[in-house]
């Protein structure tokens, strides 16, 4: 793409919100057109106020957006996908946690979570190119069930291998895997768009 044309990033993260060793936030220092969904000070565990905080964030960009989310950030993706039509380029959705089966300890549990609209799961195609990438071993999450998520939505699904819940606690900081999967997107978003001659 050109760099008139290039995408801004769109960080999603998840319900922890901001850490400063996490791999979504090293992304973002990393890219020169990026944006991040603030934090919640109400209402953190209210799926319809995250969902209207990415759709405030997505209303202030001209251009093309490509969606960089995480765990429960997918899940707010997929249901701001469903109840908006913005244009969005493309989303990488990493590690979405299963929010059907009881979670582990230090997590919303299952009331709570269908009590703030989590439940039930959009199951639809996106209307956008996406990538899932699955982790064999996410305590948040069977690896079966986020195949059948992404088989759903339409998105190519990456078999990460054993990453935990890919986030600080499983030792990831740094994922030069993002990159990498971020300009996979890009090229296949670009290829689409390209007249062909």
């Amino acid at each position: 793409m050109s760099s008139s044309a290039s995408p801004t990033v769109v960080i999603v993260p998840g319900l922890r919100d901001h850490a400063p060793d996490h791999w979504q936030t090293l992304l973002a220092a990393g890219l020169d057109k990026v944006r991040t969904v603030p934090p919640l000070e109400h209402d953190k565990i209210s799926l319809d106020a995250r969902v209207a905080a990415l759709d405030t964030v997505l209303a202030d960009i001209d251009g093309p957006v490509v969606l960089v989310a995480h765990s429960a950030g997918v899940m707010i993706t997929v249901h701001w996908a469903a109840r908006h039509d913005r244009p969005v380029a493309g989303a990488i959705l990493a590690t979405p946690p299963d929010f059907s089966t009881p979670l582990p300890a230090g997590y919303p549990t299952r009331p709570d979570l269908d009590a703030n609209g989590w439940n039930p799961v959009p199951r639809s195609p996106l209307p956008f190119p996406s990538i899932v990438a699955a982790s064999t071993d996410d305590p948040l999450a069977d690896f079966a069930v986020v195949a059948d998520l992404a088989r759903g939505w339409g998105s190519r699904l990456v078999d990460l291998g054993a990453v935990g819940h890919l986030n600080p606690a499983a030792g990831y900081g740094e994922w030069p895997r993002a990159t990498e999967l971020l300009d996979e997107l890009l090229t296949t978003i670009d290829a689409a768009t390209t007249p062909s001659h």
